[in-house]
């Protein structure tokens, strides 16, 4: 138990103690986010905040690797470097667009690269259970299990990404699905798992130090830092037994908004990879509720779903929930979607 909470604090008090500094850095440099475009702050709002997450997580991590826990995955060091090379990569692209703003299609590659790089360092998905016995699918052959982990990382990259447009909002949810991570590693599975656990709880750590200052009125943006988050907390959730389950539950309402945008602009005749303010959290805030109301109810919504996940075995049970989840979700963007601002003007128009 010491070991996490020295891991938790750590984390924790680097980045609270790191943001004030970066927030003064980054205005300094004159990288901030001005108003206007999607996002509807009232002034220049610095961006580096990817800065303090990455120190202070990988602080954690590398502490971490000194403490007297139990490592029973003989590859633990390999899975370890491709998830720190990876991040790396997208931390290093995430501060390159905050200061010059990169195209859709560079970060893309970026993602595919680092995705890779995971792959490579053992990183992948060779196995899923079958909700209805419980018992591990057949080993998937390599081509399909390079596909399936290329599919999962970026998709959780860029869901994060996409969700990082009110103040604190990825960076909560982040919070709460690292939290349920690390909850499933160290208390649920047995043996516990408590090296790997030590992994997201330093991303937890990290968020929590972090989200004062991100929260509504943000004084400091995630920015590029929002890539990183995304690839981190997906690789975590295929570290130490692939409980990509959690994460979905948690993740499963920003995922289908990202696939509800992407098959509407693809309709459009837009390209899927360009921002606009179609994303659920958009869509409610330009109905007139406020940021605050809109991130609270989507940490409830996602933490809801999530302690399901710590809750019960049943891997029917999460099926199950996973189902109603998506038809509330489909349920309330087919409703704004008709009677939000665009879609009364769309009606007035035919």
């Amino acid at each position: 138990m010491s070991s996490y909470i020295i891991t938790f604090l750590i984390a924790f008090v680097i980045s609270l103690g790191l943001t004030p500094l970066v927030r003064r850095l980054s205005s300094r440099l004159g990288v901030t986010a001005t108003p206007g475009g999607r996002h509807r702050h009232s002034q220049p709002v610095p961006k580096l905040g990817a800065l303090p997450l990455y120190l202070a997580f990988m602080a954690a991590v590398a502490l971490a690797q000194l403490l007297p826990v139990e490592r029973g995955d003989p590859n633990e060091v390999v899975r370890l470097t491709g998830l720190l090379l990876g991040g790396t990569i997208l931390l290093v692209v995430g501060l390159v667009d905050d200061w010059r703003e990169l195209g859709p299609w560079p970060q893309l590659l970026v993602q595919l690269a680092a995705a890779g790089i995971a792959i490579v360092h053992l990183i992948i998905i060779e196995y899923v259970n079958d909700p209805f016995t419980g018992e591990w699918t057949r080993q998937f052959p390599a081509w399909f299990t390079v596909l399936f982990t290329l599919f999962w990382l970026m998709g959780m990259t860029n869901t994060v990404n996409w969700l990082d447009g009110l103040d604190g909002l990825a960076i909560g949810v982040t919070a709460i699905a690292s939290a349920v991570l690390f909850i499933n590693a160290a208390f649920r599975l047995d043996p516990p798992q408590q090296s790997v656990a030590l992994l997201p709880l330093a991303l937890l750590g990290a968020t929590c130090g972090f989200l004062p200052y991100n929260f509504f009125p943000a004084r400091v943006f995630v920015g590029g830092g929002a890539l990183w988050m995304g690839f981190t907390l997906g690789a975590l959730s295929i570290i130490g037994g692939a409980k990509m389950a959690a994460v979905l539950l948690v993740m499963g309402g920003p995922i289908l908004d990202g696939a509800w945008q992407i098959v509407s602009r693809a309709r459009r005749g837009r390209s899927p990879a360009l921002g606009d303010r179609g994303h659920l959290h958009f869509r409610l805030q330009d109905m007139g509720i406020s940021q605050r109301t809109i991130v609270l109810a989507y940490y409830s919504f996602c933490a809801c779903f999530g302690i399901l996940t710590l809750v019960t075995s049943s891997r029917l049970f999460k099926l199950l929930a996973m189902g109603v989840m998506g038809l509330i979700v489909l349920a309330v963007m087919v409703f704004v979607t008709r009677h939000g601002p665009s879609g009364r003007k769309a009606a007035r128009n035919n």
